[in-house]
């Protein structure tokens, strides 16, 4: 809307339509057998993409207009986690639509992001539901999310709460978060817990792979594409904070280097072979490792868009180098 005062044009914010509240489902804290053995199994990556519930509100217990409304992602390992978080109390779920991902990476996608937070506000006609006009957002949804514009656009205030759902409760209690919870951690369970899925994703290429080359006689190197799987899905979460390198992909390259190093004393080999083999071995683990990035709090969507330009190209080339040279070898 536009008005004329003293010459000079003020243009608001266009305010979203609430819609016309509708039915919501009812939703409870226990987590079941059931809960934790689809999670097990997202976890691996068994329908990991379909592992996800209806965007929309939903009640957690018998919310009433004045109970607190938290936002979320429709993963469901982060529904689960707000709603498990939240046992004995009764507030409104505000589930965005995030395509089945988690609310830190939605958020550098952006769809963990102002639009979709106002229109899922509009949509459910949250305004006529609710009392107050704020809604509290995980703290790591916030780099996707424009407070003020989402104030304009709907009237609701945005608060962040804590980094990890389970620290609800007591933000709740004192009305804000503390420095300890608004301290980001990716400590050693939290990392191992997202290997899996990294061993899945690239287990379905190399562990064939491994398995035709042990076939073909190539023993050695069935060993070092295990190896180069396991060095960059499982030791580069469980070492990275000691790993050499502030590079993801030095600090994989390092992790395939251990384990090649540990496979040769198993195997006869000339130099030049064993040379050939750390070239093309540790740029596999170094390109798996890389993609860990996606999964760590420690990076930054253009920080991985440049290590990506840089690690990539040397990835290629010294696995080239290393093929080369175990083909002179064969031939001289």
């Amino acid at each position: 809307m536009e008005r004329n005062a003293n010459t000079r044009k003020v243009t608001l914010a266009p305010r979203l339509r609430a819609a016309r509240p509708a039915a919501i489902e009812t939703v409870s804290s226990d987590y079941t057998r059931a809960d934790r053995l689809a999670a097990w199994k997202a976890r691996w990556g068994i329908n990991r993409m379909a592992y996800r519930v209806k965007p929309g509100l939903y009640a957690l217990g018998s919310p009433a207009a004045d109970s607190p409304v938290f936002a979320t992602a429709n993963y469901k390992l982060s529904f689960d986690a707000l709603r498990t978080s939240l046992k004995g109390l009764n507030a409104w779920l505000l589930v965005l639509d995030t395509k089945g991902i988690n609310v830190w990476c939605a958020a550098g996608k952006g769809s963990f992001g102002t639009k979709e937070l106002a229109r899922v506000i509009a949509e459910t006609g949250l305004e006529g539901r609710v009392s107050h006009r704020t809604i509290i957002l995980p703290q790591l949804g916030a780099p996707g999310v424009s407070a003020h514009k989402v104030k304009a656009s709907t009237g609701f205030s945005v608060a962040y709460g804590p980094v990890r759902a389970g620290d609800l409760p007591e933000y709740l209690r004192l009305g804000r978060a503390t420095p300890e919870m608004r301290r980001v951690r990716f400590d050693f369970a939290d990392r191992m817990i997202l290997a899996p899925i990294q061993l899945v994703h690239f287990g379905r290429y190399l562990l064939p792979a491994a398995g035709l080359l042990l076939l073909l006689g190539y023993r050695a190197d069935a060993a070092y594409t295990t190896g180069a799987l396991l060095a960059g899905g499982a030791l580069v979460p469980a070492l990275l904070p000691w790993l050499p390198g502030r590079s993801f992909a030095v600090k994989s390259a390092a992790a395939g280097l251990l384990v090649t190093a540990l496979i040769a004393l198993a195997h006869d080999q000339s130099a030049p072979q064993l040379a050939a083999r750390v070239l093309i071995y540790s740029a596999a683990a170094s390109f798996i490792g890389l993609d860990f990035t996606g999964a760590s709090t420690y990076t930054s969507l253009s920080g991985v868009k440049k290590e990506m330009r840089l690690a990539i190209p040397a990835h290629a080339l010294a696995a080239a180098a290393g093929l080369v040279m175990l083909a002179a070898g064969r031939f001289l």
